[in-house]
């Protein structure tokens, strides 16, 4: 969706906005519509929080309309208020990008990885992206042991957990720009889930800091009790972390300590294998 620039922001006052696409224009044309995924096309990764003014002024409208349809978008799910009172993309937004995700084939690259991983491990192996304060599952393929399975939580393609408590979210957090994760954190809540959850910001922002340097995550019963979990990052051909791939195991069929030391090897190998279908190469295999 076109932008407006510094010298041609139109003004809200019937005039042509500076964000319309004219040569579209016909009878059955909606500009509410427009409006509206222009007001979502703003938010970008590295503007991923936005106030009234900032909008209205990227886009040339006046801020009682920008917070018109603003607060429309908020009841609709596709926008939410955060901690600032500030604005991020909501969660139906998420719904539809899980849509693109399938559309695009990160989940047709990455299931054939995943289930060869359950097989090697014989434990649950997952698939998530981060969206705000949580994990959205893309893809999860369930081990096919049954005891595994009255331990783990009912989680599948589309199910969000909270990021602070899982190693997939932990992950995905480490790897935002300083400014995208406060933002994220100061919007985060942690509570109490499993017996090690970490509830204290600034333990949790050290974490996060350990995990960025280790590229590797480890959940450690944060989430549930008797569970625990470890996560590798998948990165796209401009080297940013996109994904993030899981495996999670009861406590009573495996040590933390072995997951990490058996099983890691095998999960970011396959990490390593979907990023090289989304166009990613290590430094040492770069021309």
């Amino acid at each position: 969706m076109p932008r407006t620039s510094s010298t041609s922001k139109a003004v809200d006052n019937g005039s042509e906005p500076a964000w319309s696409i004219p040569s579209l224009r016909e009878p059955r044309y909606s500009q509410s519509l427009e409006r509206g995924l222009a007001i979502l096309s703003c938010f970008t990764a590295k503007r991923p929080v936005l106030g009234i003014a900032d909008i209205a002024d990227e886009l040339g409208m006046s801020r009682s309309t920008t917070h018109r349809y603003v607060i429309t978008l908020v009841a609709l799910g596709y926008l939410e208020q955060g901690a600032s009172r500030k604005y991020r993309l909501g969660l139906r937004v998420a719904d539809l990008g899980l849509s693109a995700l399938n559309s695009t084939g990160l989940r047709e690259h990455a299931r054939p990885y995943l289930e060869e991983l359950r097989q090697r491990t014989s434990y649950t192996a997952s698939l998530s992206v981060l969206d705000g304060t949580e994990v959205l599952y893309i893809d999860r393929v369930r081990s096919f042991r049954r005891s595994q399975g009255r331990t783990e939580l009912e989680q599948s393609p589309g199910s969000r957990l909270p990021a602070y408590c899982t190693a997939m979210g932990k992950l995905l957090l480490a790897n935002l720009s300083d400014s995208e994760q406060r933002e994220i954190l100061a919007s985060t809540k942690p509570a109490k889930r499993g017996p090690n959850t970490i509830t204290s910001k600034r333990a949790l922002r050290d974490e996060l800091e350990h995990v960025r340097d280790a590229g590797f995550a480890v959940n450690d019963e944060e989430l549930a009790s008797e569970l625990f979990a470890i996560a590798a990052p998948v990165r796209d051909a401009g080297r940013e972390v996109v994904a993030a791939v899981g495996l999670s195991a009861p406590s009573a069929m495996i040590s933390l300590e072995e997951m990490v030391d058996a099983l890691s090897p095998h999960l970011v190998s396959t990490a390593d294998r979907i990023s090289a279908r989304l166009g990613y190469r290590r430094a040492d295999e770069q021309s």
